[in-house]
């Protein structure tokens, strides 16, 4: 999945419930029905509304970009580009779930929920001056749907049509009211412009700079190595209470480099400003140097409240070798997380359990009252551990010992109709033995699939390890070129639509979804629609742990692990609000103060020689 597209669809997209407080036109939609903002706020509570502007913050991105089109499946889009388009709406980042008016200056939900209208800002413009119009709303969300990635198909599926109404209007109307987070996903579309793109090919990639309308313009661009992002002065928006206090940096610049491992060491010699870090080993011993002992370097772990996600080793589906959900179950004996977590991750982890891990959607204990009533209808269809047994994954002491596990894989696997002979595990029809790859793109995983591999073979398991470049691994997700891989799933405190787009069986037909298990469960397909349709907040919990059970107990994934904090080093030349906000990270708020940018600068040379 591209990053742009992930970032900007995992964090929140929300599950609305309009009250009656929000009848008629509105400034802003929230998932609780109380937003937390009202009509006349002047800037969210997490910015410093009077951070100086200016300066250059510096990031860095692994592999490679050949397009600055970030909304089609073809090439592999350059990283920040969603900088410089602006949406309908915005999201607040300190509440679970509530969008406010960007480009678009008021929206109101219709009596019948079988439509939402979005009223633009009559101030809205593109970069070269033009006016954003409802002509270049319809546009958009046209080219979205008949040439853009494949989840847009799915995201906007239930939306039948999209026409102007009145000057500034636009009206999205819908096949069914029951999708309620819909007029609120319809927010965050991007609004790009119909005159620009009716003389460019949308359905192509591209290196010259599209025409935005957001903060930000592309100001250079050095293909596959680097783009340059410059803040745009007179950009229409700056002064809009979602954006007061956001943006503040003149210059924002990416820098690509091959790998992690060569990036760090770039950050420690002062190549660029910022990085977020992954790695519980390189947060723990990496940035160990000169310039973190001269307290030029900062590291600081900001905590969160978002939903962990799952990322785990994912299975494929779409292979034979994997359809047994009891091949599945057992090979997740292999990984030991709490030896990994000792030895490789220096304690810094938790063991995920739940697609939902972290938030009030985790599913635990055994299923009651509204859940269990949706669980039951799938009696037979759906293990029967579903209904008695928290899912828990397999765990040891971090001694390295697994021969409890191994024997318990063992018996699965024999079951399944595979037999150890010879150190090797082989199929009891056709004789071949147990043999798979795993694909990564980036080589720091490698020393935590190895111990994994290992434990495997000691099954009778052969897996090969194959690390390959961003562009091949981009198109081996793409067409499903892979036998297993490590999967990330971000979740956020309202699931909806893009549950669909993660386990729905339609996607995991479509080239580029993000059904990268290609799961087609009928159960799941049912459970998602019913979500996706739940009329309150506590019946959207209770069909999340419904769901949450019913991916538990399909062994799609044998889950990794997760950490309730960002971890960010910097070059001590920025400065943050004294408010971090709940459900991100807010590099988007800090500031360069210049006096510690110089005193930063002048001791960079003497320390990065050393």
């Amino acid at each position: 999945m591209r990053p742009i597209l992930r970032a900007i669809l995992a964090l929140a997209l929300p599950f609305l419930a309009m009250p009656a407080a929000q009848a008629g036109a509105t400034h802003g939609m929230s998932l609780f029905g109380d937003l937390k903002y009202g009509p006349d706020f002047q800037h969210f509570d997490y910015v410093n509304p009077d951070a100086p502007k200016g300066g250059t913050m510096r990031y860095s991105a692994i592999g490679t970009f050949d397009t600055l089109n970030p909304f089609i499946i073809k090439g592999v889009p350059v990283a920040g580009i969603g900088m410089i388009f602006d949406t309908l709406a915005a999201a607040s980042q300190d509440e679970p779930g509530s969008i406010y008016g960007l480009a678009a200056e008021t929206m109101e939900v219709a009596p019948d929920r079988l439509s939402v209208l979005y009223t633009l800002r009559k101030e809205a413009r593109f970069h070269d001056g033009s006016p954003m119009t409802p002509a270049d709303v319809v546009w958009t969300f046209v080219a979205l749907m008949q040439q853009g990635h494949p989840m847009y198909r799915s995201y906007y599926a239930n939306v039948t049509k999209v026409v102007q109404e009145g000057e500034r209007g636009v009206r999205f109307l819908f096949n069914s009211a029951e999708n309620r987070e819909l007029p609120q996903i319809l927010g965050e579309m991007p609004v790009l412009s119909k005159a620009y793109w009716s003389k460019h090919d949308f359905g192509k990639t591209t290196l010259d700079p599209p025409l935005g309308s957001g903060p930000y313009k592309i100001e250079s661009v050095d293909p596959g190595h680097s783009i340059t992002y410059r803040r745009v002065d007179d950009y229409w928006g700056k002064d809009m209470p979602v954006n007061k206090g956001r943006y503040n940096v003149d210059a924002i610049r990416y820098d690509y480099y091959r790998d992690s491992t060569i990036a760090l060491e770039a950050f420690k010699a002062g190549q660029y400003d910022v990085r977020l870090e992954n790695s519980s080993k390189d947060w723990a011993t990496g940035y160990d140097g000169p310039a973190l002992h001269a307290n030029l370097v900062k590291k600081e772990e900001i905590p969160n409240e978002l939903p962990s996600g799952m990322q785990g080793f994912g299975y494929n589906l779409r292979r034979p070798l994997f359809q047994d959900e009891r091949v599945r179950e057992a090979l997740a004996y292999g990984f030991d997380f709490e030896w990994s977590n000792k030895n490789l991750f220096y304690g810094a982890y938790k063991r995920t359990r739940s697609y939902f891990d972290n938030s009030e959607l985790a599913a635990t204990g055994a299923p009651q009252g509204e859940e269990l009533a949706i669980l039951d209808k799938f009696r037979g269809q759906i293990p029967d551990q579903v209904f008695t047994t928290e899912y828990d994954p397999p765990k040891y002491d971090g001694s390295g010992n697994i021969r409890d596990g191994l024997r318990a894989a063992l018996k699965l696997l024999k079951e399944a109709g595979w037999t150890f002979k010879d150190e090797k595990l082989v199929n009891d029809e056709t004789g071949k033995p147990f043999e798979f790859e795993i694909l990564l793109d980036n080589p720091q995983f490698e020393r935590i699939v190895l111990p994994f591999t290992k434990n495997l073979e000691r099954m009778g398991i052969t897996a090969h390890v194959r690390t390959v470049d961003t562009a091949q691994y981009e198109k081996r997700m793409e067409t499903f070129d892979y036998d297993m891989v490590v999967v990330a799933f971000g979740e956020s405190l309202s699931p909806g639509n893009e549950q669909r787009e993660y386990w729905g069986s339609k996607a995991a037909d479509e080239q580029g979804s993000r059904n990268l298990l290609g799961i087609k469960s009928k159960v799941a397909d049912e459970v998602i629609e019913q979500l996706v349709r739940a009329p309150t907040r506590a019946s959207l919990v209770a069909h999340t742990h419904a769901l949450d059970r019913v991916l538990q107990y399909g062994y799609y994934v044998i889950p990794h692990y997760h950490t309730g904090a960002f971890r960010v080093a910097y070059w001590d030349k920025f400065r943050r609000p004294a408010v971090s906000p709940k459900y991100g990270v807010g590099l988007d708020t800090w500031w360069v103060d210049p006096t510690a940018e110089k005193a930063v600068e002048a001791k960079k040379g003497e320390v990065t020689k050393q």
